[in-house]
C-alpha cells in the first residue's frame, strides 16, 4: 500500500505541491487593516429587516430564478449597454478562474502548438497568475515602470511575443491603487483585438475610484469588465461579477459550475443593491478618509505614500518587516508585500479605515518608524 507521502507525491501535481496556499492572517482583537474591506457595518434597522428576509428563505432547495433578479439589478446599477450581459461568480476569484478554464485552448497546428497563456502587470493580483497556471496556462509578468506606471513598450512586446488569451489590468491595481494612463490602456486593448486576445478590466475598487471603464466597454467586442461586490461592503458573501458582450458572456458561462451563488448571497446582494444609498455614503466617507490619510502619511518623516484611487494606501518605510511586526505588536494589523515583487521594496499596504482605525493605525505607525 501506498503510504500517503508516496500517495500524495505520485497523485498531485508536482507544481500544486510547490505551491503555498493564500494565507489569511490572524485578526483577531487587532485593527484590520490588511484586505481592502469596507470597514463599516450595516445599520442596525438594516441588520434586523435583512435578518428576516434570509430567515424566509427556503434554504431547503436549490437557488432558482431568483439570481437573474439579481443579474437584471447589477446590470442596472452598472448601467450596463445594450448587447451586453454579466454572469454571477463566487468573488471575482472564481470568475478569474472560470475565464482561465474556458480560455485554455490546447495546443494544436492552429496556434502553432503553443500553450494559452495570460499577460498582465506586475506587481499585480495575485489570482491572475495563480489560476493561469492552475488551469494549465501560461502566465507572463511584465514589470510596471519605477512609479508603478504601465510600462507600454514592454507590455506590446510582450504581448506580440506571447499572443496572450488574456490580459489584465486592474482599474485601480492592487497593491499600487493607482489608475493607468488611458492611452496606454487603449493601444493595449487595440493589439489585443489584433492579435485575437482578451482584455479584462479589473475594477474591483470601483466605488472608490474616479474613473470606470464601463462608458467605453461598448467600443469593444473582446474587452471585460470584472467587478466584485466586495469593496462595495460585502466582502463576505463573495459575489462577483463579470460583464462583456452577450455571445462571448455565454460561452465562458457554460463553465461556470451550477449553482454557484447560494440563495443566501444572492438575497443579501439584492438587499444590498436595494439600499446603495447606504453603501454610497460609507463609500464617500471612505474616499474622504483616504485624502486626509495621505496627507498624515505625507508629513511621516522616512514615509513615502503613494496617490490611491482604491480604498487602500501604499506606502514606502524603512524597514518593511520591522515595522509591520511593531504595528502587529501593537494591535494594528496590515499587509507586507515588500516580497510580492523588487519594484515593493520596503513597501506596506494599509486599509483605510474608520477615522477612529485611521488613528489608532497612524499612531502605531509614528511609534514603529
Amino acid at each position: 500500500m501506498f503510504s500517503l507521502k508516496n500517495l500524495i507525491a505520485s497523485r498531485i501535481r508536482p507544481d500544486v505541491q510547490a505551491m503555498h496556499a493564500y494565507a489569511i492572517q490572524d485578526s483577531k482583537g487587532m485593527v484590520k487593516l490588511d484586505a481592502m474591506e469596507n470597514p463599516h457595518r450595516l445599520p442596525a434597522a438594516l441588520q434586523q429587516e435583512l435578518g428576516q428576509r434570509l430567515g424566509a428563505l427556503a434554504l431547503n432547495r436549490y437557488p432558482d430564478a431568483r439570481v437573474n433578479d439579481l443579474r437584471q439589478a447589477l446590470a442596472s446599477y452598472a448601467a450596463l449597454p445594450d448587447g451586453f450581459d454579466l454572469m454571477l461568480g463566487n468573488g471575482s476569484d472564481e470568475l478569474i478562474s472560470l475565464l482561465a478554464l474556458a480560455c485554455a485552448v490546447p495546443p494544436s497546428r492552429a496556434n502553432g502548438f503553443k500553450k494559452a497563456s495570460v499577460l498582465a502587470p506586475m506587481p499585480g493580483f495575485v489570482m491572475y497568475a495563480m489560476s493561469a497556471q492552475l488551469q494549465g496556462l501560461d502566465f507572463h509578468g511584465v514589470a510596471l515602470t519605477e512609479d508603478f506606471e504601465l510600462d507600454e513598450g514592454a507590455m506590446l512586446n510582450a504581448m506580440a511575443q506571447h499572443q496572450p488569451a488574456i490580459t489584465y489590468l486592474a482599474y485601480p491595481n492592487n497593491p499600487t491603487a493607482n489608475l493607468w494612463d488611458d492611452a496606454v490602456i487603449e493601444k493595449i486593448i487595440d493589439a489585443a483585438g489584433v492579435q485575437g486576445g482578451l482584455v479584462v478590466l479589473d475594477e474591483a475598487y470601483q466605488p472608490f475610484s474616479s474613473k470606470s471603464y464601463i462608458d467605453r466597454l461598448a467600443r469593444h467586442h473582446h474587452v471585460l469588465l470584472l467587478r466584485t461586490l466586495s469593496k462595495f461592503g460585502l466582502a463576505g458573501i463573495r459575489l462577483g461579477y463579470l460583464m462583456g458582450r452577450r455571445a462571448l458572456i455565454t460561452e465562458i458561462d457554460k463553465v461556470r459550475p451550477p449553482y454557484n451563488v447560494s440563495v443566501l448571497n444572492c438575497e443579501c446582494a439584492l438587499f444590498a443593491l436595494e439600499h446603495q444609498d447606504v453603501f454610497a455614503t460609507q463609500a464617500l466617507d471612505l474616499r474622504a478618509q483616504r485624502a486626509l490619510l495621505f496627507d498624515e502619511l505625507a508629513q511621516l518623516p522616512g514615509v513615502q505614500a503613494y496617490p490611491s484611487e482604491a480604498n487602500m494606501l501604499l506606502l514606502r518605510v524603512p524597514d518593511a518587516q520591522k515595522t509591520f511586526e511593531g504595528m502587529r505588536l501593537r494591535k494594528v494589523l496590515v499587509k507586507n508585500v515588500a516580497n510580492m515583487h523588487p519594484l515593493l521594496l520596503n513597501c506596506l499596504r494599509l486599509t483605510v479605515g474608520t477615522a477612529a482605525e485611521n488613528q489608532q493605525m497612524l499612531a502605531a505607525l509614528r511609534n514603529c518608524l
